[in-house]
């Protein structure tokens, strides 16, 4: 057969993909002797249905990838169950904004049902466009397992999960401080907000005998409270509950001194006034001491009749002028033009976070409660627990590793300051809230029948009777996402066989910033609804920035299309590239120019393989096994390196030290093998005494070779791999993908 010059990876990835397909070996249970297999599981950590992939996305398809087929050639019955998350904020903001963009209109201007089929359509569009890029990178995942964290199965394990901890109490309804977006109009949850660095005017103003700061006079009508640290010295003269008549904004008030250890006493002058319906801190000092708490800010950004002739002005508008009036009342102390705070946005839509008191639904992470399940780790059934306790407990007891470990600290820092989680969204699009309303006459004692009582449904199936109406917020997004790694194998089934064979899962890969949005939550989740642990393992990867380690932005020219890269390079030049210096939770600087040096090595590897297949050919060395034998240096050198570079790149494959076994294989495969034993085979073949035991060992070498390299560079070992298949050089007819790895 007569060997193309050169590897042409257009002319190949499909069709080696498809092959794949056609095996069926990406479904576990098709494996060979698939029930006597140690299971080793991966859920896909779904992407957001508001788009196409990007290079992050390709970084964790490649880790992903790399890792199951790894533990498939270690005899495995491999799961990585993929899927995609209906991301409802982010899809549904995405598709408000072309829409308005197009016919200047809101989800108000419809329907909800026909707005809801709208974000439907471009959901299912977005959807099939990424698994069709995941296909392109090489995903070996389960597809026939393909999951939705909105579909008819996710939406039951919702449900379920709901009113499980409904009745349990731990889902309550209560009015809190929460962030608002005005401008889609419904709470965020805190670790979905983003803080973008801006510089304001930051004004102190005189509060009566005080001077306080803020960047936002527009909140302060409600100010009433002036706030101290019980230990400063400066201000030991007042005293707690102690009253100051004082002129402010709109005329003579009355303020209350409040000593609260929540006061920086080195911050500015170490007093500050507070609004509680508009900051969580102020709120939290507020509900401490009893204080009144009076909405200043409307849900649409607009100011209330309690800022006077103010009343009614959107914030931005009003505060040019609120400092006008201060400064003609001789109130202004003085102003620092420049001053550079955070502000929060929604990560989201990119609205301003505006903190307001909503009656929300919450999870209560302290409220404690009885396992109903098995001992976890120590914690024996029937004993009482908080969530909380629960999330700390099975990390720190060491069920749960966390890679790089240092991200354990800043896990347990979070969980330390957790917060109420506010799981309601004032959107249309998602996972609606499993509770009905209605109300019904209630009777006295006498018999006698007086106002309506509102009577309040939760199940997992909606009410049969008539008069109910269900809540019209929809869950938060990670809400579902929580409860992933068990909803996509069967449960609210306890006994489904997928859960009872895949789970715990053995590895959470995903990116180190969404270790408390997702991570997090997904521990709270299995723990309290499962009574196990979600994964064994999670391995946090860093973020894809450019050669100058600067965030990718189309605004700077910088992205790198994944999906170009593969066009021109080839996918195992793509993913070797992402992988080869990719230590876990670091960023990763990538270029062009480095996709681009590891097609060389593609190519490298092509002509290492076409020069021992073509000095194989004419040879008696087909499919048998021959034992080789070191008979110069040159054979004694290149089989000791290849014996060594198997168990070191084996355990860091082991030890998820995955760029470590990238460049050791290819250090090995260009320098060792290809530079210098290459080299010295060419005079050993022509001499017939050392000529057949040279190509055993070339043979040995190259199978060595493509098995090390496949999970990284799977198109290129798997077509090689067929060609010497072809010619008659392998001893099993099948695939490498389910080869052996190299002992």
């Amino acid at each position: 057969m007569e060997l193309p010059k050169a590897y042409d990876h257009s002319q190949v990835e499909d069709k080696i993909y498809q092959t794949w397909l056609d095996s069926g070996y990406f479904n576990p249970d098709k494996l060979p002797d698939a029930e006597k297999r140690e299971p080793f599981t991966i859920i896909m950590p779904p992407p957001n249905v508001t788009g196409t992939l990007h290079i992050g996305h390709a970084l964790f398809a490649t880790i992903q990838d790399i890792l199951t087929r790894y533990q498939r050639m270690q005899g495995k019955r491999a799961l990585w169950l993929p899927g995609t998350d209906h991301a409802a904020i982010a899809t549904q903001s995405k598709v408000e904004a072309e829409l308005y963009k197009k016919e200047k209109k809101t989800r108000f201007d419809f329907q909800r049902e026909e707005f809801l089929k709208m974000v439907e359509d471009f959901a299912q569009t977005s959807h099939d466009t990424i698994i069709g890029q995941l296909k392109r990178l090489g995903a070996s995942a389960d597809w026939s397992r393909e999951a939705y964290t909105l579909d008819e199965p996710r939406t039951l394990a919702v449900r379920t999960a709901f009113k499980a901890m409904y009745d349990d109490g731990i889902i309550y309804r209560g009015a809190r401080i929460v962030n608002w977006d005005p401008k889609l109009k419904t709470t965020v949850s805190d670790d979905e907000i983003e803080y973008k660095e801006q510089a304001d005017p930051f004004y102190y103003f005189k509060y009566g005998p005080f001077v306080i700061g803020t960047v936002r006079p527009e909140t302060k009508f409600g100010d009433k409270y002036v706030v101290m640290h019980p230990d400063d010295k400066r201000y030991e003269q007042y005293k707690h509950g102690q009253k100051i008549e004082l002129e402010w904004i709109n005329g003579p008030l009355t303020a209350t001194v409040i000593k609260d250890e929540a006061a920086d006493m080195a911050m500015g002058t170490g007093v500050m006034t507070i609004t509680p319906a508009h900051s969580a801190i102020d709120f939290e000092i507020a509900k401490r001491h009893g204080l009144d708490i009076e909405q200043v800010i409307d849900d649409r950004g607009c100011l209330l009749p309690i800022a006077g002739e103010f009343a009614g002005q959107h914030i931005k508008k009003a505060r040019p002028l609120i400092i006008e009036k201060l400064k003609n009342k001789g109130l202004i102390e003085k102003v620092d033009e420049k001053y550079v705070h955070n502000l929060a946005t929604n990560s989201r839509g990119g609205g301003i976070i505006e903190p307001q008191i909503k009656e929300q639904w919450f999870i209560d992470v302290n409220r404690e409660f009885a396992i109903k399940h098995s001992e976890i780790a120590g914690i024996a059934a029937g004993q009482m627990v908080t969530l909380k306790q629960l999330m700390r407990h099975v990390v720190s007891e060491g069920l749960i590793k966390i890679i790089p470990e240092h991200f354990e600290k800043i896990y347990f820092h979070w969980i330390d300051n957790l917060r109420d989680w506010c799981i309601s969204r004032q959107i249309w699009y998602g996972h609606r809230i499993p509770v009905w309303y209605r109300t019904a006459p209630s009777s006295t004692s006498e018999g006698r029948t007086q106002e309506r009582l509102q009577q309040i449904y939760c199940g997992v199936e909606a009410p049969k009777e008539d008069g109910w109406q269900q809540d019209s917020d929809t869950l938060d997004t990670w809400f579902s996402s929580g409860l992933w790694t068990f909803s996509t194998l069967g449960w609210p089934d306890k006994q489904a066989k997928d859960l009872q064979a895949f789970h715990p899962t053995d590895v959470m890969e995903t990116g180190y910033d969404i270790l408390f949005f997702w991570v997090a939550r997904m521990i709270l989740m299995t723990t309290y609804h499962i009574g196990q642990i979600p994964f064994k393992t999670v391995y946090l990867h860093g973020l894809v920035r450019d050669k100058d380690r600067q965030k990718m932005s189309k605004s700077k020219g910088n992205v790198i299309d994944p999906l170009g890269v593969i066009d021109t390079y080839g996918t195992d030049a793509l993913r070797f590239a992402l992988i080869f210096s990719t230590a876990a939770g670091n960023d990763i600087p990538l270029a062009e120019e480095k996709i681009k040096g590891m097609k060389h090595f593609a190519n490298k590897l092509w002509n290492i393989s076409r020069f021992v297949m073509t000095n194989l050919a004419e040879s008696g060395i087909k499919n048998q096994e021959f034992s080789l034998e070191a008979k110069t240096e040159a054979d004694k050198e290149i089989l000791a390196k290849l014996e060594t570079t198997i168990k070191s790149a084996t355990k860091n494959l082991d030890t998820f030290n995955l760029h470590e076994a990238a460049q050791e294989i290819y250090q090995f495969t260009w320098r060792e093998f290809a530079d210098v034993y290459l080299e010295a085979s060419k005079t050993q073949l022509a001499d017939e005494k050392l000529k057949a035991n040279t190509q055993a060992i070339l043979k040995h070498s190259l199978i060595q070779i493509l098995k090390l390299l496949h999970p990284f560079m799977p198109f290129i070992t798997e077509y090689i791999w067929q060609l010497m298949k072809e010619q008659n050089l392998l001893e099993k007819n099948d695939l490498i993908i389910i080869s052996s790895w190299p002992k």
